[in-house]
């Protein structure tokens, strides 16, 4: 439990610099009380006093603004940053290193007592406002966009955005490093893609368009000449 704390403690300092020290980390950050107010719920729950680990996590909720099931697993390092209106859900699955923002749901999108919430692998970020729905997995050192909805699984090395997300893999690129996290201004915009691509097929459909009336029309030719190659 101690060197799960410790990890806990040197999250903050990894990815916020804000933290200064080790007495403003313990007594000032939300999201680590949060985290270590689940540990207590989710230790209650796992050994069947589930009333009170209830108890524990509703004062918790109350206290951070944070909402943990007990019963979501949470591996060491996670972090969340600022936190309020952060939830997760019951069957949550959290790997190692992972960072999530403000207003980040994991939600569940069935009633049925099944594993319905999200699965996240070792060093996901989440962006804020983010909500990543039902029994899916995301990857290894995927980014989840601000704002984006995520309700397919994601590949390891991804990063996803927009509503529905919209995935982008990373393979065949270098790993980012693992002190790296969210950085919004590098995310892709699946969006501006889409129009280049659809700007570049119409640019080849009217060169071709072009050749055609070349062929069938002198005259054509020869105003297509003298406008530079431009659209007739």
């Amino acid at each position: 439990m101690l060197t799960t704390m410790r990890r806990d403690i040197q999250a903050v300092f990894d990815r916020d610099p804000a933290a200064r020290s080790v007495w403003e980390v313990v007594f000032l950050y939300p999201g680590l009380h949060a985290v270590w107010g689940h540990r207590i719920s989710h230790a209650l729950w796992t050994n069947g006093f589930k009333w009170l680990a209830r108890l524990v996590s509703n004062i918790s909720r109350f206290v951070t603004g944070i909402e943990i099931h007990p019963g979501a697993q949470i591996g060491p390092g996670f972090f969340i940053d600022h936190g309020m209106g952060t939830v997760i859900g019951e069957t949550a699955e959290i790997g190692e290193n992972v960072t999530l923002y403000h207003n980040v749901t994991l939600g569940g999108v069935s009633w049925e007592k099944i594993k319905r919430h999200p699965t996240l692998e070792d060093h996901v970020v989440i962006g804020a406002g983010a909500q990543v729905l039902g029994p899916i997995v995301v990857g290894a050192h995927s980014r989840i966009g601000a704002n984006s909805v995520v309700v397919k699984d994601v590949p390891a090395h991804s990063v996803v955005v927009g509503v529905p997300g919209r995935i982008k893999s990373r393979n065949g690129d270098t790993p980012e490093p693992e002190g790296i996290d969210l950085q919004h201004d590098r995310l892709p915009d699946p969006n501006s893609d889409l129009m280049r691509h659809l700007t570049a097929r119409v640019v080849a459909l009217e060169a071709s368009m072009a050749h055609l009336r070349l062929d069938d029309d002198p005259r054509t030719a020869d105003a297509w000449v003298e406008s530079g190659g431009s659209h007739i």
